[in-house]
């Protein structure tokens, strides 16, 4: 334990343990009134969790990370290079497909703001070779706004998840090339650009990935080793591990006090002292 609490004070005894398997790459779980949905990347497929997993949409456009706009409705990052909003007969309103005349390189994860704005991240995993096809010179963190796409950073080698603090005057945005978290002043863009956290060295378990900020500001970020957990400044309160490599987590349950996470091949859960703040 370093910094002010132990990671039992936040997970107490509690235990990962294992809902379902047999997925190819599980990502971007999202909690909606009662049920959980993720992604199967390869699968090009999302699922409903309620107990059981079931075939929610597919296809998905081979979707990644998943979040809920401030209607309810879900809205779809897709390695099919943008971003989409599901509507309640069906259809896909196409929301950002192309910065100034050229192709998304593949929309990552994403976070909504209260006020409706959707700030996400566009890797190039979802290209072959992650060069194939890739028109725009960089991987950027965006942000948009009333059908209006806004570049916010585009010198992070491979953004990946982001989130919000509590108070949403801070966005927090994973680099899964050099497993650092960065830290931002959410003003009308982002100032004040800032290593949050070194996850430490990108090996064979796991890159800073998918995260989520519980409601005392403790960040959780997937990254070398399992989720590592840190304070709201930035210092390591301990890793929790996983049976598998994970990639992305989200809040739920009826409390918002289960932590869902995706991990290659599985979903698994586990119980929570603090609470998450809603998507």
């Amino acid at each position: 334990m370093t910094g002010s609490i132990y990671l039992k004070d936040i997970i107490g005894e509690n235990k990962v343990e294992k809902l379902a398997e047999g997925f190819q790459f599980t990502e971007g779980p999202v909690w909606v009134d009662g049920y959980l949905l993720f992604s199967d990347i390869p699968a090009d497929t999302i699922y409903k969790y309620d107990g059981a997993a079931k075939v929610f949409l597919k296809p998905s456009g081979h979707s990644n990370g998943l979040s809920l706009d401030r209607q309810g409705r879900l809205v779809l990052c897709e390695h099919d290079r943008r971003l989409t909003r599901l509507e309640d007969d069906g259809s896909k309103t196409v929301l950002a497909d192309q910065y100034e005349g050229k192709r998304l390189n593949s929309p990552n994860d994403l976070a909504v703001k209260s006020d409706g704005s959707i700030y996400f991240t566009d890797p190039p995993y979802g290209l072959p070779d992650r060069t194939e096809g890739k028109e725009l010179d960089y991987c950027g963190v965006y942000k948009l706004t009333d059908n209006e796409l806004t570049l916010l950073d585009d010198n992070i080698p491979l953004p990946n998840g982001l989130a919000f603090s509590p108070d949403e005057k801070t966005l927090y945005v994973a680099d899964s090339g050099s497993a650092r978290v960065y830290a931002y002043d959410v003003t009308g863009g982002l100032e004040n650009k800032r290593v949050f956290a070194e996850l430490g060295a990108v090996d064979g378990t796991g890159a800073a990935d998918g995260m989520k900020v519980d409601v005392d500001g403790n960040v959780f970020c997937t990254g070398p080793g399992g989720i590592h957990v840190m304070n709201p400044e930035g210092i390591m309160i301990g890793i929790i591990v996983c049976p598998e490599i994970p990639a992305n987590i989200a809040w739920g349950g009826d409390d918002y006090r289960t932590l869902f996470i995706t991990a290659r091949t599985g979903l698994y859960s586990m119980k929570v002292l603090t609470g998450g703040a809603k998507p």
